[in-house]
């Protein structure tokens, strides 16, 4: 069996650690503010800084590049770390940086610690918070697409060999052409990728069939944002659902729909899920890409926005990306700018707005502008829902009872040959009552 190393956890002092652009729109200790609230997250206590700076744009791709190739920092930063490391009593380095396998080989060799980059951070995240089957197998998938090519520096056992080589380390019954362990473990590893693929792609029919049956006949709705934005909260406020909301990154991992009465009669699925975050691994979005099915298909996506946050703007264009990323259209993306009861640069409310065709003020904590956001939801609906006169006969009653399911009705008449009524529905089931209409 496999031997994972431990990542982060109770208990764990980390030290963290970042090469950034000397004009870089981020400042460093912005980017290491958001990485000790992932370390927080994942049980871990983030102890110390050390930071290195190169003169380099942020638009060129050579700000990437490490200082030096076998430890990314330069050998004074090492050296700063190790210092670090003594004085705080601290047994983890962090990276915000993505390091390759040899660089992590190395510079553990050189501090004598653990030592993870931002990826591994989050994939531990969620592996400690997936509680479904399928968020568990979305999580593993994830983990080992990023492991296989580091399984050399993970598992301490790989130098060993099967088989005897040349005939003289092995015992009886074991020489034989012989093969390293570590590529017996390659491919147990692609073995258990290529299953867990198959297992998620048939999830992830399943749940795109579910999801286009049911929005052919409901138009719904997708709650995104960043982590933290408040999706879990504002789900809560509109619905009353009891989902769990914290003020924490990733509280939420898998989807949970409830319906919200925008308004007497009218009453809309709604669907909370997984927060996104700056530079989330890819390998995590493909892999949670069934869970993200259920709110990426809704008809309307609402963006929740942290306001209040100092980084808004660039965790608004984050999401963005990973959105267009996915394919979504951004046209049927509105904004929700929450926590606009606390203080707000005007400058910064004005730049928000430009981000989005249509956008809210809201407080999802006190119910602050959801008159507004339903008002506008109704809005957008209704740009995908077509009025109808229809005379429904009493033989054919279901049909009455489609429309009461899925549809409002705006007058209604009982008679003696059936149901008038004036009714508004979605437009993809238009055509199911064409028999029954009697004016367009």
């Amino acid at each position: 069996m496999l031997e994972s190393r431990k990542n982060t956890g109770s208990g764990d002092q980390a030290i963290l650690a970042g090469l950034y652009a000397q004009d870089g729109h981020l400042s460093p200790d912005t980017r290491l503010d958001e990485l000790e609230s992932l370390v927080a997250a994942a049980g871990g206590r983030a102890v110390g800084r050390v930071i290195q700076k190169r003169g380099l744009s942020r638009g060129e791709d050579t700000a990437q590049r490490p200082v030096d190739p076998a430890t990314y920092l330069g050998r004074g930063k090492i050296d700063e770390i190790q210092f670090e490391l003594v004085q705080r009593d601290a047994n983890l380095v962090v990276f915000d940086n993505e390091l390759s396998p040899a660089q992590i080989r190395e510079i553990e060799k050189r501090l004598g610690c653990r030592v993870i980059d931002r990826s591994e951070l989050i994939l531990d995240i969620f592996a400690a918070r997936a509680r479904t089957r399928e968020a568990m197998l979305q999580v593993e998938l994830a983990q080992l697409q990023y492991t296989a090519p580091r399984l050399r520096g993970m598992w301490s056992h790989l130098e060993r060999q099967a088989g005897g080589g040349g005939g003289r380390s092995g015992g009886i019954g074991t020489r034989g052409p012989g093969e390293q362990q570590i590529e017996i473990d390659r491919r147990i590893v692609q073995k258990r990728i290529s299953k867990l693929k198959h297992e998620l792609e048939q999830v992830l029919r399943r749940r795109e069939r579910q999801v286009t049956a049911r929005n052919h006949r409901v138009w719904t709705i997708g709650l995104v944002g960043y982590t933290n934005a408040g999706k879990s909260t504002l789900l809560n406020t509109l619905t009353q659902a009891g989902t769990y909301a914290a003020d924490q990154l990733f509280a939420t991992l898998d989807t949970v729909s409830r319906r919200w009465s925008v308004r007497p009669g009218v009453d809309i699925p709604v669907s909370d899920t997984v927060g996104f975050v700056r530079d989330l691994p890819h390998h995590l979005v493909a892999s949670f890409r069934s869970t993200l099915a259920e709110a990426l298909h809704a008809d309307l996506l609402i963006h929740v926005v942290d306001a209040s946050h100092p980084d808004t703007l660039d965790q608004v264009s984050a999401v963005h990306g990973v959105l267009s990323g996915l394919g979504v259209d951004l046209e049927r993306v509105v904004g929700a700018l929450n926590k606009c009861d606390r203080p707000i640069d005007p400058t910064t409310m004005v730049e928000l707005r430009s981000h989005f065709t249509d956008s809210v003020s809201i407080s999802a904590q006190s119910g602050f502008g959801l008159d507004t956001l339903a008002e506008l939801v109704v809005r957008r609906r209704n740009t995908d829902w077509v009025q109808l006169q229809v005379m429904i006969p009493h033989t054919d009653a279901r049909f009455a009872a489609l429309v009461h399911e899925y549809g409002e009705i705006l007058r209604e008449e009982w008679m003696d040959d059936g149901w008038h009524a004036r009714i508004s529905i979605p437009r993809p089931i238009q055509w199911q009552l064409a028999p029954y209409t009697t004016d367009s």
